[in-house]
């Protein structure tokens, strides 16, 4: 009986000790990855709208307001994490960069970054999230298959597997076909909330 007591003893202090452990860890990265991944999408920002100088909040975008207009558009399964306009040195606005998250990603969860203009082109996407298959689904985070969205002013991107012949077809990836729908999809949701903004 003692011996039992004292295991569970034991053990309670081993768990006490390391949640304790644990939580300080969290504690001391906490802010340096904050930091790093604050870094990254401001980065992609500036890959996405490269003409713009500055960053601000855009006051006409609220999250209520994009999740019905991205159901409405047939998006359920993306969501608009952030919408900032892309301002000159003049502070005129020049259109909105943004982070889209899909969920219909094959390895999970693909977040991007991307920048519209006013007029509705997209300067180009960037993956801020991704964990695709090595060799297939990965592939959506080159430049050759970014490149494929870049300076196109369409309402509406589809994918195709026959070669694309249109400014609106995307070439899907060999063995990714989920993974380039996902991506196709969060760009057509960015593409959808920034019409409603300039309406």
């Amino acid at each position: 009986m003692k011996d039992n007591i004292r295991a569970v003893i034991t053990l309670t202090l081993i768990t006490l000790i390391a949640g304790v452990l644990l939580g300080y860890v969290y504690e001391v990265t906490k802010e340096p990855i904050a930091a790093k991944t604050l870094e990254t999408k401001m980065a992609s920002y500036r890959k996405v709208f490269e003409q713009a100088s500055d960053y601000t909040q855009a006051e006409n975008a609220d999250p209520d307001t994009a999740r019905s207009i991205l159901d409405d558009a047939g998006y359920p399964a993306e969501t608009v994490d952030e919408c900032l306009k892309a301002v000159d040195a003049s502070g005129n606005v020049l259109g909105y960069v943004m982070t889209v998250t899909t969920s219909e990603g094959y390895g999970g969860d693909i977040t991007i970054s991307m920048g519209v203009t006013n007029d509705g082109t997209l300067n180009g996407i960037e993956i801020l999230e991704i964990a695709e298959t090595a060799g297939l689904g990965m592939k959506a985070d080159t430049d050759e298959f970014k490149d494929k969205f870049k300076n196109k002013r369409v309402t509406q991107f589809s994918y195709t597997k026959s070669g694309s012949s249109a400014d609106y077809e995307i070439d899907a990836l060999s063995g990714a076909t989920i993974t380039t729908n996902a991506v196709v999809n969060a760009v057509d949701a960015g593409l959808a909330y920034a019409e409603s903004l300039n309406r």
